[in-house]
C-alpha cells in the first residue's frame, strides 16, 4: 500500500491545497499595484493553513509575476530591539543582495608592477551592517537608506524584477517595548510606509494569529490604511471533500470508496478545519493499511470514528485542558454552552451564562480569567472587544466532557 499522503503536522504542506482561491485572487491583485498602496496581513487561528498558503501558493504567484521573495519566521528575539529587527531584515535581504556589486576599485600593489588589482565590494550582510552603523539618524533613517540603496542596485542587477515581497510568518511576535524605548514594530511600519510613498516597490506580507492586526494598529494608527487583511476560515463542504479526495487520485478504487463513505462524517466532525481534516484522514488511512476492514460490516464505521475521535481528544485537546486551573475550566465550560460558542462572545454573555450554573462569575473575575486564558493561547480578543476560542472545536470537546464521558473523567488527575 502506498505511503500515507496526509500531513497533519505543523506547517506541513498538504498533498492538495483545497480552497483559498479568493485569497489567491486578492493577492494577485496586490501584485499588480503601481505604486504599492496596500500590504497584506494573512491571519487566522493555528492550523487553518496560513503558512501553507503563503509558502505554497502566494510565493509561487509572486515569482510568476516578477517579484523577488525574501522572508522567514519571526521569532520573539527579532522583536527584542530595533537593532534585532534590522538584523532580521538584512539577513533575509542578503539572500539575493549578496551577489550584487555595491562598489569596485582598482588598487596598485606596492612595488614596480603596473598591474592593478580589481576589488569588488558586494552588497552583502556585512556591507549593509557597515552602512547601517555609519549612517546618521535614527534606526528608521538608517534602514530606509539601506533599502533605498538595495532598490537602486536591484534595478541594475535584476532589471526584470518588479520588486520585493518581505514575507514574514509568525508576525504576531513583533511588538513595541515602550518600557525600554524600543519600537521595532513601529520602525518596520514607518520604514515601509516611507519607502512606498517614494514609489519603491517593496511590499510586506505578514502572517500571524488574530492578535497581529490589532498590534499593528496600536503601534501606528495609519497601519489600518497600509494593510489589506485576509482572515482564513474553515474550508466549506466542497473544499473539504476535495482536501479528502484529491490526495487519493493514484490509489486503488477500494481505498477511494472507503474514504468516500466517510467524507460527510469527516466534514461534520471537523467543520472544515484543515488540520483536523488531515488528522482524521491520516488516521483512517493508517487504519485501512493495518486492518483492511469491510466498511459494509455493521458497526465498523462507528467503531472507527469513535476510535479516532478519542485519539484526537488525547493528542490535541487533553494536554491543553490539563494545563488549566479548575476555575479556568469552569469559565471555558460556560463559554462552551453559549449559543455562539464557536463564534464571538462577550464578557457580559459569559456572566449571564454563569448565572445558570453553580460557577457564577462577575465581570471583573471573567475579565481576569479571559486574560489568563489569552496568555495560554486559548482565547483571542478581537478589535471590537469580543472574544473567540483560539482552539478549533474546543467547545465541542468541552461539551463532550460535560456529558460525563468516563474516559475523560479517568484522564483527570486534578
Amino acid at each position: 500500500m502506498a505511503d500515507n499522503p496526509y500531513r497533519p503536522g505543523a506547517a506541513h504542506a498538504p498533498p492538495y491545497l483545497a480552497g483559498r482561491e479568493a485569497e489567491q485572487r486578492e493577492f494577485s491583485r496586490l501584485l499588480k499595484q503601481t505604486p504599492v498602496l496596500e500590504n497584506l496581513v494573512l491571519t487566522g487561528i493555528r492550523g487553518i493553513g496560513k503558512t501553507v498558503l503563503m509558502r505554497e501558493a502566494l510565493r509561487k504567484d509572486a515569482a510568476e509575476n516578477g517579484w523577488l521573495w525574501v522572508g522567514s519566521d519571526i521569532s520573539e528575539a527579532a522583536s527584542v530591539s530595533e537593532n534585532h529587527l534590522v538584523r532580521r531584515l538584512l539577513t533575509d535581504l542578503n539572500t539575493f543582495s549578496a551577489d550584487w556589486e555595491y562598489s569596485s576599485s582598482e588598487r596598485y600593489p606596492l612595488g614596480f608592477t603596473e598591474v592593478a588589482e580589481h576589488q569588488t565590494i558586494h552588497f552583502d550582510y556585512q556591507t549593509m551592517m557597515t552602512l547601517f552603523k555609519r549612517e546618521p539618524g535614527l534606526s528608521s533613517d538608517k534602514i530606509k537608506r539601506i533599502l533605498l540603496v538595495a532598490w537602486e542596485l536591484m534595478q541594475k542587477h535584476m532589471p526584470d524584477k518588479k520588486g520585493i515581497i518581505f514575507a514574514w510568518d509568525e508576525a504576531q511576535n513583533l511588538a513595541d517595548r515602550s518600557e525600554v524605548d524600543q519600537y521595532p514594530l513601529g520602525v518596520l511600519l514607518d520604514v515601509f510606509s516611507s519607502l512606498q510613498s517614494q514609489g519603491v516597490p517593496f511590499m510586506l506580507l505578514l502572517t500571524g494569529l488574530p492578535t497581529l492586526f490589532p498590534k499593528l494598529v496600536d503601534s501606528r494608527t495609519y497601519a489600518e490604511r497600509m494593510f489589506r487583511v485576509m482572515t482564513l476560515d474553515n474550508l466549506n463542504y466542497d473544499e473539504s471533500r476535495e482536501a479528502i479526495a484529491k490526495p487519493l487520485d493514484k490509489v486503488p478504487e477500494q481505498i477511494k470508496n472507503f474514504f468516500n463513505s466517510f467524507s460527510d462524517d469527516i466534514y461534520d466532525l471537523t467543520k472544515g478545519y484543515p488540520y483536523f481534516i488531515q488528522f482524521w484522514c491520516r488516521e483512517l488511512y493508517d487504519y485501512l493499511a493495518g486492518t483492511r476492514p469491510d466498511v459494509d460490516e455493521d458497526g465498523a464505521e462507528a467503531e472507527v470514528m469513535e476510535r479516532i475521535s478519542r485519539k484526537l481528544d488525547m493528542d490535541f485537546f487533553e494536554a491543553r485542558w490539563a494545563r488549566l486551573t479548575d476555575r479556568q475550566r469552569d469559565l471555558l465550560s460556560i463559554i462552551a454552552q453559549l449559543e455562539n460558542s464557536s463564534g464571538e462572545f462577550t464578557v457580559q454573555e459569559i456572566v449571564e451564562g454563569s448565572k445558570r450554573t453553580e460557577q457564577a462569575f462577575s465581570s471583573s473575575h471573567a475579565n481576569q480569567m479571559l486574560n489568563s486564558l489569552f496568555a495560554k493561547g486559548l482565547i483571542f480578543k478581537n478589535r471590537h472587544g469580543k472574544y473567540v476560542l483560539a482552539v478549533p472545536l474546543l467547545d465541542q470537546y468541552i461539551r463532550r466532557r460535560i456529558t460525563g464521558d468516563d474516559t475523560h473523567k479517568e484522564n483527570d488527575h486534578d
